[in-house]
């Protein structure tokens, strides 16, 4: 790394605790959750959130935008809900100079730097499969006609894990394209009773912004020049492929699981190691980084036969298993 480089790492960094200063301001706990979100950001992918009503998921994205100067939308999915409803439509204009009618394409709500699908799994996969285009190519095609997406771009979805009559589980090709799936649990006693005590008086929290679109841009491009070492590149490459009940040695694997996880996995785990390692201030990856990584990562991309579930035997039970 070059000198200049090596400087804006040091300022951007330097940022990074105060961020998350910022953000503790408005959420109590949940500094798990908030470094995975900033670590899928700086990583440049998308985030699933589970967790039950009442944990404050909207307002922390919404924080988490706020801090950082990025455009916020939330999107409620229903099932009504069309894709044009979150793409955009085209509306018939007319030129008042000249008379003449066209097609003006009116951006829907996809288009923020931060959006927020809540309770995606409420709406059916045909919109639901509109999301797979912006959240991989970052772009919106409309009467064949490309619309670029705000840089940076980051989609959170969240789903009710307890009501699940009337919801449309999402598809396996949508669930790999979220390269975190992160769970949020209630909080401790004793955060609990500070949210109770801060939300119900007359607390105003006042939170300021850190860091830029811009700087954001940056820290993304500094996430991928972190450096990680051939033997745990060849270790992530071992996890991966044991997690595949035909090239798997682990015995959990073998009883449970269906389908293991693709190679879009190990981009997803060593692009997250290095985004975690960038947040802790270090730029080299630890063996830490990726084993803390690997449950949020693999959760969702590990296919659970009907003896799992006789049996209440979960992904993260595996991955334990793998990670042995």
């Amino acid at each position: 790394m070059e000198n200049n480089d090596l400087t804006k790492f040091k300022e951007l960094v330097g940022k990074l605790p105060f961020l998350k200063k910022e953000i503790a301001k408005v959420i109590v706990g949940q500094e798990g959750v908030v470094e995975e979100i900033l670590i899928a950001l700086l990583a440049g992918g998308h985030c699933l959130l589970e967790g039950v009503p009442g944990l404050a998921k909207t307002l922390m994205v919404k924080t988490i935008s706020e801090v950082m100067e990025l455009q916020f939308k939330r999107i409620q999915f229903t099932p009504d809900l069309m894709p044009g409803d979150i793409l955009g439509t085209e509306i018939l204009e007319e030129d008042h100079e000249t008379g003449k009618k066209f097609f003006q394409f009116n951006q829907g709500p996809i288009f923020a730097n931060m959006v927020l699908a809540d309770e995606i799994n409420r709406t059916p996969p045909k919109t639901q499969a509109a999301l797979l285009e912006a959240m991989q190519e970052k772009r919106v095609t409309y009467a064949g006609q490309n619309h670029a997406l705000p840089d940076p771009f980051l989609i959170i979805a969240t789903q009710n894990p307890i009501e699940q009559a009337g919801t449309y589980p999402l598809p396996e090709a949508q669930l790999d394209r979220f390269m975190l799936y992160i769970q949020l649990g209630y909080p401790s006693e004793k955060e609990e009773l500070e949210v109770l005590e801060k939300t119900t008086g007359t607390y105003r929290p006042d939170h300021k912004k850190v860091l830029s679109g811009q700087e954001i841009k940056q820290l993304q491009d500094l996430t991928r020049q972190v450096h990680i070492d051939s033997e745990l590149l060849v270790y992530i490459n071992k996890l991966i492929r044991s997690s595949r009940p035909a090239t798997t040695t682990v015995q959990a694997v073998k009883d449970y699981v269906e389908w293991g996880a693709g190679t879009r996995a190990g981009q997803a785990l060593i692009l997250c190691s290095k985004a975690r390692a960038l947040i802790h201030g270090r730029f080299a990856v630890i063996p830490e980084d990726i084993k803390t990584l690997a449950f949020p990562v693999l959760r969702h991309r590990l296919s659970l036969h009907f003896r799992a579930e006789a049996e209440n035997v979960q992904p993260d039970t595996i991955i334990s298993q793998l990670l042995k």
